[in-house]
């Protein structure tokens, strides 16, 4: 068959859910026996998303491949089940990078090159080469940011033309919020009728529209809607909030979403199969008593709000642990800032089941987080670090037990006296050239586990794969001295160079252990990840 693709685009305001809105779409396409595939377009100008600051633009999703992208593309994982290339991901700073080297080599022959049409079909030519990789029989596109941006003109246009050339398997969907103020009590449809008015502007009509908001849609709303921007009652799907995200497939189902997408699209269900989602949302619902996991971190506020975009995997993976052992996850952000302006702060501690520190990078917070730790290992709190929690779990051993005084990461104090954390040596000329953008190790690597350890218990297996986001490394100048006192490194690269994963034994600590890669970004509502089950395990217990 030939090629479907579904764009998803966003009105009103941002943050609306349009990565969930796409990850939702593509699971219940899937279900009904469909090979899909989905791809994030972000507007901006970067090149990729591994150079933002996470409190402005949230996490950095690594995929396997090490491409550092937008945290959607993480739902999409999630959902689908699927493992993405970088090629499934684009910004305007990757095509116009693209449209100027190739000119820069006259691979356009010496002709002028043109905004439009050369843009958008530079845009096109990527959506069609990750379709033609997945073999996708239908390709979800999400759009970033929100209708009337300037910055997404070029993505719709190319929309519109890959519709006009591909007509009656392109469609377009709405994802627009429909506001209740309090005070008028009433649920508003004009903000999205102006939404439909934009997109109809960029020569586009949508074939369907998302409804998001606190409720659920009536039948007057829903009628108007249908009214005021040219579509039929069904083409209007109620998206009201819910108390997991991975209850909208279903809700969406209520509503035959996908029975109006494949019609749309000339297609039938090839299967129906939701089976097991639906048992994994029925198992969500009933779990109910409470487990509080903390969070001691640094990237959290964004004015006087709190952005937990910045950990949105590390939060999903807690949920995936927490559900498969049937316990409700209650989740507090510990600002490690607040444990070195009042030390006595850390016994806070003492409430939560667990701590997690998670990835992070510079000086800022890094002795609160410190402190947190030495607070775990001494009271015998579970604890987990990934990447950089990992390496402050070195640092804080090597201070506290092997009495290395002022021991420390090279990335915040060159002259310590005790690196036992430092650059990895191939990372260093990186750095002095200022080459920080897609430098680092990143993405996927194997490692070797040790028997015996708390890691090879999770992971049953002696050889391991995952993805990472680093420059430094635990020093092999200290391994020595470190194990000795206890701390084993139960994984490691193949050949035994790197360390990966850092533990006490069970008899020392329930769970005291550190990755230097990322196992976040490989759990999924379906099959959470071993360690993550593991550490909220041992905070049951």
């Amino acid at each position: 068959m030939k090629p479907k693709y579904i764009f998803v685009v966003g009105g009103v305001m941002s943050g609306v859910g349009k990565g969930t809105t796409t990850a939702s779409i593509g699971n219940i396409l899937q279900s009904k026996g469909y090979r899909i595939t989905a791809m994030k377009i972000d507007p901006y100008l970067n090149v990729d998303a591994g150079t933002m600051n996470p409190t402005e633009h949230g996490e950095v999703f690594v995929l396997n491949d090490g491409m550092e992208t937008d945290q959607d593309m993480g739902h999409y994982e999630r959902f689908i089940n699927l493992t993405l290339p970088n090629i499934n991901y684009m910004t305007n700073g990757m095509v116009y990078k693209a449209i100027i080297d190739r000119e820069r080599s006259m691979g356009y022959g010496g002709r002028c090159v043109d905004v439009v049409p050369d843009v958008p079909r530079e845009i096109i030519s990527r959506i069609r080469k990750a379709q033609q990789k997945s073999n996708a029989e239908i390709m979800l596109i999400e759009i970033g940011g929100t209708l009337g941006e300037y910055q997404g003109l070029l993505f719709l246009e190319a929309g519109r033309m890959l519709r006009l050339e591909n007509r009656g398997d392109v469609l377009f969907v709405l994802v627009s919020y429909l506001p209740v103020p309090p005070k008028i009590g009433e649920m508003k449809t004009k903000p999205t009728q102006y939404a439909v008015r934009s997109l109809n502007a960029a020569g586009i009509q949508p074939d369907m529209i998302i409804a998001r908001s606190e409720i659920a849609l009536d039948k007057k709303r829903k009628e108007k809607l249908a009214d005021h921007c040219n579509l039929k009652e069904e083409d209007i799907i109620s998206a009201p909030d819910v108390d997991s995200v991975y209850e909208v497939p279903l809700n969406f189902e209520k509503d035959e979403l996908s029975k109006t997408i494949l019609k749309k699209l000339g297609l039938r269900p090839k299967k129906k199969d939701l089976v097991k989602w639906r048992a994994m949302v029925n198992n969500i619902k009933a779990s109910k008593k409470p487990l509080r996991i903390g969070i001691v971190g640094k990237y959290f506020g964004t004015g006087d709000f709190v952005l937990s975009d910045a950990y949105i995997s590390v939060i999903e993976a807690i949920k995936h642990a927490c559900y498969f052992h049937r316990r409700k996850p209650v989740v507090d952000w510990l600002n490690s800032e607040e444990y070195e302006k009042n030390p006595a702060k850390v016994r806070e501690l003492k409430k939560y089941a667990g701590i997690i520190v998670p990835g992070g990078f510079g000086e800022r917070g890094v002795e609160g987080k410190i402190k947190a730790i030495e607070f775990c290992r001494k009271n015998k709190i579970p604890y987990f670090g990934l990447c950089y929690g990992m390496q402050l779990l070195v640092i804080e051993f090597a201070r506290n037990v092997l009495g290395l005084k002022g021991a420390n990461t090279t990335e915040i104090n060159r002259n310590t006296k005790f690196p036992v954390i430092d650059i990895m040596p191939e990372q260093k000329k990186n750095l002095a050239d200022k080459n920080y953008g897609a430098s680092m190790r990143l993405g996927s690597y194997p490692a070797a586990l040790k028997k015996n350890t708390i890691a090879f218990d999770a992971y049953k297996s002696q050889l391991i794969s995952e993805r990472h986001r680093h420059r430094w490394e635990v020093n092999p100048e200290y391994i020595e001295k470190i194990e000795a006192m206890g701390l084993v490194f139960s994984g490691k690269s193949p050949d035994g160079r790197l360390m990966e994963i850092a533990e006490l034994s069970k008899k020392s600590h329930p769970f005291f252990l550190g990755t230097q890669f990322h196992p976040e970004f490989k759990s999924s509502p379906v099959i959470p990840h071993p360690l993550f089950r593991n550490f909220i395990k041992s905070a049951i217990k």
